[in-house]
Order: structure tokens, then sequence, then C-alpha cells
């Protein structure tokens, strides 16, 4: 019975839809609510905001994965030209100034890889200086050249932080928490395109609720004047239809503005230039959840489960940070092959070999507790985060089981008002015609009408709060319950 009465609900808003619809001017364009959910995900504001939002965190994945690649830079020098003095010492210790003038390029070549296991950088190198001596040579060549074929080096910091292992454990949750905030956005942009919608549908509703009370308020007065004159009413409620009569008109212009109202409104946030009108969903999909398959999937894809992750490394990082700047200990070391020649040829062939081994460590003697506190402070920090995020979560699974518990009911309800709805009506029909012969008062049938008009709107109102809490608990759990697989990644064209 139920359903034969919302199928009933359905055919009717469908109907009055459709005569709007004809009764518009021709560029009127006539949306069903999935209809407007995608219109929505794919041209409104907040759409572009959420993928905005998303190609920044993609951009900085990148960023991110492109500092684990080698990377390859060319330095040169071309040309330098020096005419200046400089200091030179003789054989018995005295100095004196000496011109010197000369004509200088270099280029170099790097390649050089980080290493995210120890923390340490590897590169190689290879370089060529050229010099020409302007001037009086004294005999001497005046082309020089130098030359590194190649060069290994590779530099670690001993006992320091690997940041680079901490941004490989950090930033790939930072990029999957943005890709969950996308499809959580997008599903908020379904949500407000709901309200929008049914605002809209509500606001016709009104409209024709408004009409047929002004037409029946019109025949019922001529009825009270008939029966005025027949001595079957008296004056004063005459004076109540026509009162009642006068704020039937005014209901109907308020209703017809605030329509249009939510009319510029659905179309402003959908980006829809010209007029727009809307279709009552056909049906609501009738599904029972269970909690825990929804705390299940809401843990699986919510990006509220990254994010906790996330700030507990963060939070972990800084302390291994503090811990680190208490000393520093770095190791450098370089091995390859150099040569020198006033040829080409010479250069690269009388090569030697050139190796370089540093370390160097700086320990602080005296800082008056400055690491000492800067680390308690980092440990306290996780402390706090740790309890935060703990409180955090047991709000989340209370507040998803509120919700879940909410949309269970939500189909009783609209059940509910389904019933309520076709009894109120059929009552009203009967206190009319009841009216007409004069067993009914005018108290009576306005309490009637009140009753039908609130149960006609009251039964909107709960099927719009079904598809809300249903989109609502979407955003959450990032689940399609009714066909049972992860919600699609909407944009793809767009990102």
């Amino acid at each position: 019975m139920v359903r034969i009465l919302y199928s009933l609900f359905i055919i009717n808003c469908s109907l009055t839809s459709f005569a709007f619809a004809l009764g518009a001017d021709g560029d009127t364009l006539c949306l069903t609510l999935e209809q407007c959910i995608d219109r929505a995900r794919s041209q409104s504001l907040d759409a572009a905001v959420a993928r905005s939002t998303l190609r920044s965190a993609y951009w900085q994945y990148r960023y991110h994965r492109a500092n684990l690649l080698p990377e390859v830079s060319l330095s040169a020098t071309l040309p330098a030209l020096n005419k200046r003095y400089n200091v030179y010492q003789r054989d018995d210790g005295t100095y004196s100034y000496v011109h010197n003038d000369n004509f200088e390029t270099s280029t170099s070549i790097f390649i050089s890889q980080r290493l995210p296991l120890t923390g340490g950088t590897l590169s190689l190198q290879s370089s060529l200086d050229y010099m020409h001596q302007l001037g009086d040579t004294h005999g001497s060549s005046r082309n020089q050249l130098m030359s590194i074929p190649v060069a290994l080096t590779y530099t670690q910091p001993l006992f320091g932080l690997n940041s680079m292992k901490w941004d490989c454990r950090i930033e790939p949750l930072r990029y999957r928490e943005a890709l969950a905030n996308y499809l959580t956005q997008t599903e908020r942009v379904a949500m407000t395109a709901i309200s929008r919608y049914f605002d809209l549908v509500i606001a016709i509703e009104q409209v024709n609720i408004a009409r047929q009370n002004l037409q029946t308020a019109e025949k019922l007065y001529e009825v009270a004047q008939a029966r005025r004159e027949m001595g079957d009413m008296s004056k004063n409620d005459v004076l109540q239809m026509h009162l009642s009569l006068l704020q039937a008109r005014s209901s109907l212009t308020s209703a017809q503005t605030s329509e249009q109202t939510c009319r510029f409104a659905l179309c402003n946030f959908l980006g829809i230039e010209g007029d727009v009108t809307t279709i009552c969903p056909d049906s609501v999909p009738r599904l029972t959840l269970e909690f825990d398959e929804v705390l299940h999937h809401a843990l699986q894809s919510n990006a509220f489960a990254t994010t906790m992750r996330r700030r507990q490394l963060e939070a972990e990082y800084e302390v291994a940070s503090a811990r680190a700047n208490r000393y520093s200990v770095s190791l450098y070391a370089q091995i390859g092959f150099t040569g020198s020649g006033s040829t080409l040829h010479d250069t690269y062939n009388r090569l030697s070999t050139n190796e370089v081994v540093k370390v160097g460590v700086s320990v602080p003697l005296v800082d008056w507790g400055k690491r000492r506190g800067r680390l308690k402070m980092a440990e306290n920090n996780r402390e706090i985060v740790e309890n935060q995020l703990r409180r955090q979560s047991q709000e989340f699974n209370q507040d998803l089981f509120v919700l879940t518990q909410r949309f269970n009911n939500q189909l009783s309800q609209l059940d509910i008002a389904v019933q309520a709805d076709s009894i109120a009506q059929v009552r009203y029909a009967t206190n009319v015609e009841t009216f007409k012969i004069g067993t009914l008062s005018t108290l009576e049938l306005s309490d009637a009408q009140t009753a039908k008009d609130q149960a006609r709107l009251g039964r909107i109102s709960q099927l719009y709060q079904y598809w809300y809490l249903y989109y609502q608990i979407r955003s959450i759990t990032l689940w399609d319950f009714e066909k049972g697989e992860t919600i699609p990644f909407h944009s793809a064209k767009h990102y």
C-alpha cells in the first residue's frame, strides 16, 4: 500500500513539473535529480575548486617523485675576461703585484642522485677549463687546459636526519589523502546540488498548493455568499471566508517569489543560462545499512584514516629532527682523474688520480639546553597529537553510527509521510464537500487545509532528507551502497 501511494505521489509530481515545463519558455531545461548531480560535479564552481585543490596536490606529489630521480645539470662560463693585478710572492718571501690578463672559459656537467636509503648524495662530474694568457708569456704557452674526465663524489651525513626517507613515507600519504578529499568534495557538491534541487521542488509545489488553495477559496467564497443570502451562514463566517481568499492570493504571490529565488539559485550553482525546472525522483533505493560495513568502508577509503597516519608520522618526524640536530657529522669522498696541458690531446692523455676524503664534525659544547628543550617540545607535541587523534577517532565512529541510524530510520519516516499525505488529501476533499452542505465550520475547514498542505510538503521534505543522508554517507565512506562498488573518479578528464 505504501509503495502504491508513493508511486501516485511521484506521478503527481512528475505531471506537475511536466505541465510547468510546457507552460514555460522554449529554452527551459528540465532536470532530473541525477542530471542535476552530474552537472554539479562537472560544471559548478565548487567542483572546479575541488579539482584545482587536487591538481595542486598532484603537482606537489610529482615534485616529490622528481626528487627521487637523477638530476642532470650543466654549468658553463662563456667567456670570462680578466685584466687585474694579483699578489705574487718572490723566492725571498717578499710580495709584489703582477699584472695578469687572461681569457677563460669553463664547462661542467653534473649528474647527482639522492639515495633515500642512506640520505646521502652520489654525483658524477665531468669538466673542462680553458685559459688563454694575454700579453707577454716569456716563452711559455699561451693556452692552458685542465680536464676532469670523470669524478665520482659521495656526500653522507652521519647520525643525522634522513629527510628523504621520511618524505618517502609522508608524501604518498599526503597525496592519497588529497585524492580521498577530492572524492569527498565531489560528494559534498552532490549534497549541495540535492539541497538546491529540492528547494526548487518544494518551491514549485508550494506554488501549486497556493494556486489550488486560491481556486478552492474562490469557489468556497461563492458558496458562502450564496448560503448567506439563503440565511444558512452568519456574516462573520462569510467575512472569514473572504479573509481566507485574500490570504490565499497573498500566499500565491509569496510562493511565486520564493520559486523564482530558488530557480535562480539552482541555475547559478549549476552554471545554467536560462530557465530550469525539476522532476521529483521516480524512486529511492530501499537500503538498510549495517554499521560495521559502513565503518569498514569509511576506514578504508575516507581521508580521515590517512590523515591520522600522516599526522602521526609528522609528529615522529619532528622528534627525529630534534634528536638529530644535537650534533652533526658528515663524510665527503671523491675519486676521479684530472689532467692539464697546453693542448686538448695532452689534457686527456696525461691524467692523474684525484682523490679527496673529508670528515667534518660539528658538536655544540654549550647551548644552554636549547637542543634538549626542542627535543622535549617535539616529544610532548607528539603525545598531544596522539591524544587528539584518539579522541577524534572516537568522535568519528560515534558520528558515523548516529548517521547510519538516521539513514536507516529515514525510510520509515518517508513511508509514514506518504501515508500521512494521502490521508490528509482525502480528509481535506471530504471536508470541502461537507462545508458546502453546511455541516462543517470554517475553522475546521482551515485546519484541514493547513494539515493537507503540511503533509504534502512534509512528504517532499522527507524525500529530500533521504537523498541528503544517503549522499552524506557516500561522502564519508566513498562507497556506492546501491551498486556495491567504490565511487568512481568522476573528473578524470579534467585532472
